[in-house]
């Protein structure tokens, strides 16, 4: 009667292993699940080695953590997500400027794909200045930051209609202190997705 237990869970232990050995295991210890494109080459699937890091992708298969059952855990879309870059959105200038600086180039592009390859969605950019100047002025400067952003994601291969440009000049400040890192906050250019305004 114990042989026949021990051969009972030998094959039960031996039938769960073999069940879980083609599951990729990250190093925090959660599985790893895997899609498959269709007409994708199947392989073993690729596994990031942390938590934070976007999820690989080998053969036309992408990993990504199981959320363990009952949590309520949903896929944040990559606009929410804020380890997605598409949630840095906005672009700041210099004093007096609608020059876009080259360290805003990589959000701008990520902002452009999603557009490109989502054509029904909008997005609508909202142009800022800080409080100097006039309000004439300011609502044209924030005009010329606005333009200059839909310019950039339509060379990017972004239908015009996609994007609005709109200029609130120095009526929706971030800060509200007279100082030069005050003033450099509300020097912006805001993207606002559809749905989001």
């Amino acid at each position: 009667m114990k042989k026949t237990i021990r051969m009972a869970l030998a094959g039960t232990v031996f039938a769960l292993l073999v069940g879980c050995g083609s599951q990729a295991v990250k190093e925090d210890g959660k599985a790893a699940v895997e899609e498959r494109t269709p007409g994708a080459a199947t392989s073993a699937p690729a596994v990031s080695g942390t938590p934070s890091a976007a999820p690989s992708q080998s053969g036309g298969v992408t990993s990504k953590p199981i959320a363990p059952s009952g949590t309520g855990v949903t896929t944040l879309s990559p606009l929410k997500d804020p380890n997605n870059i598409l949630s840095k959105r906005s672009i700041f200038y210099d004093y007096d400027s609608d020059a876009i600086k080259e360290e805003f180039q990589l959000v701008l592009r990520a902002h452009a794909k999603y557009l490109a390859d989502n054509r029904g969605a909008k997005l609508l950019v909202q142009g800022n200045t800080d409080e100097r100047g006039g309000r004439e002025y300011n609502l044209a400067l924030g005009q010329r930051r606005a333009e200059a952003v839909k310019r950039a994601l339509v060379l990017m291969n972004v239908q015009e209609s996609q994007v609005e440009a709109v200029s609130l000049g120095k009526e929706k400040s971030r800060c509200e202190e007279q100082s030069d890192a005050c003033y450099a906050q509300n020097r912006r250019s805001d993207l606002l997705h559809s749905g989001e305004f």
